[in-house]
């Protein structure tokens, strides 16, 4: 606990307006491109060869398998009575299982220990994503802090009034765009072009469903979505006219709805130790049924597969890998196309041609 508040408090101080950027110019995104693939200094750097080494992944049915029976059956959320559930599918299928409380609610500590027994996302992102969580959108000051992985949370983690709620009512997930959660999603729209970003969008959903390769282990699942990424992001700078890239969540986090679901929702088998995200699998994580063309959304309802395994131990995912996968030419966080020629009719959405 020590460790997590002396992280929220660093958190805090390195979020202040005096050293943030509202958004980065053409001019700065190549600096920045330029930089992390050509630095030999870099650990992260192309020309850093050690960096580039992906550790062998085994896999291990029994340490590996997650259960959703007993305590972790699925149960649909209550959202009239005040469940939360929000942008970030991951979390709304913990909640709905009970590896996170089923209000959406959460202390922090809780979140990060859920996260690395599901999904085998390492301590040190999962400590860091909770941490900003907490410090912007959830009670960074209550005994124990944290936050709703939905909207504004009535009553406070120790069930008690929220001890910020004399200045703020937190604002869960829900509320935190353009600090946590920020335009150019992958399944989600931007909340100043459609007015939500809270729910998942079909047409959206329905690109990243046919981005996906079948029958292809999950780092070449995640590279294969480029075209998409790029055909999203310009996509939102034609079409929303308040479109924003801030630091945190543009640079850092935009990218987490692409990256995350082959990292951490594809299932591992022996076939595919470093996993393989089948449609069917895509679709339950992301509370979606039907097929293409017909699909059905229910807001809430995500949901871990039967007989699925999550990464092996030793195999976590970690901040370096998430910002520069194995088998990746740069870093991904920088995996965006730079903002050009705004004055041309909008581009189509991404379609794939397999």
């Amino acid at each position: 606990m020590n460790f997590l508040f002396s992280l929220i408090t660093l958190i805090a101080l390195l979020a202040s307006p005096a050293i943030s950027f509202p958004r980065l110019d053409p001019k700065s995104l190549q600096g920045l491109l330029k930089r992390g693939t050509e630095s030999t200094a870099c650990p992260l750097s192309k020309n850093n060869a050690h960096a580039r080494t992906k550790r062998q992944t085994g896999f291990d049915p029994i340490t590996q398998r997650v259960s959703t029976t007993g305590k972790y059956v699925w149960r649909a959320p209550n959202l009239a009575a005040g469940d939360k559930r929000g942008p970030c599918p991951g979390l709304n299928a913990l909640a709905n299982h009970g590896y996170l409380p089923h209000n959406g609610v959460a202390p922090a500590a809780t979140i990060i220990q859920a996260v690395n027994q599901v999904y085998g996302m390492a301590l040190d992102l999962g400590t860091f994503l909770a941490a900003f969580g907490t410090v912007f959108n959830g009670d960074p000051l209550s005994l124990t802090p944290g936050f709703s992985i939905g909207g504004p949370a009535s009553i406070g983690l120790e069930g008690t009034k929220s001890s910020l709620g004399i200045t703020r009512t937190p604002s869960g997930l829900s509320g935190s765009h353009n600090n946590y959660e920020g335009d150019t999603s992958a399944t989600r729209g931007d909340l100043y072009a459609v007015g939500n970003n809270d729910l998942l969008q079909l047409p959206l959903f329905e690109q990243y469903y046919g981005a996906l390769l079948e029958n292809t282990p999950a780092p070449q699942q995640f590279a294969a979505l480029f075209p998409f990424r790029q055909a999203r992001f310009n996509h939102s700078i034609h079409t929303n006219p308040y479109f924003f890239f801030p630091q945190f969540a543009g640079v850092f986090v935009s990218h987490a709805g692409y990256a995350f679901p082959p990292a951490l929702m594809s299932n591992k088998s022996a076939q595919y130790p470093s996993g393989y995200l089948d449609k069917a699998t895509f679709k339950s994580f992301f509370g979606v049924t039907g097929e293409p063309g017909n699909f059905k959304y229910q807001p809430g309802h995500e949901r871990i597969p039967e007989d699925w395994y999550k990464r092996a131990v030793g195999d976590e995912y970690t901040i370096p890998e998430y910002v520069y996968p194995p088998n990746y030419p740069f870093p991904f966080i920088l995996s965006f196309p730079l903002p050009s020629f705004p004055q041309l009719p909008p581009p189509p959405l991404y379609s794939p041609t397999h």
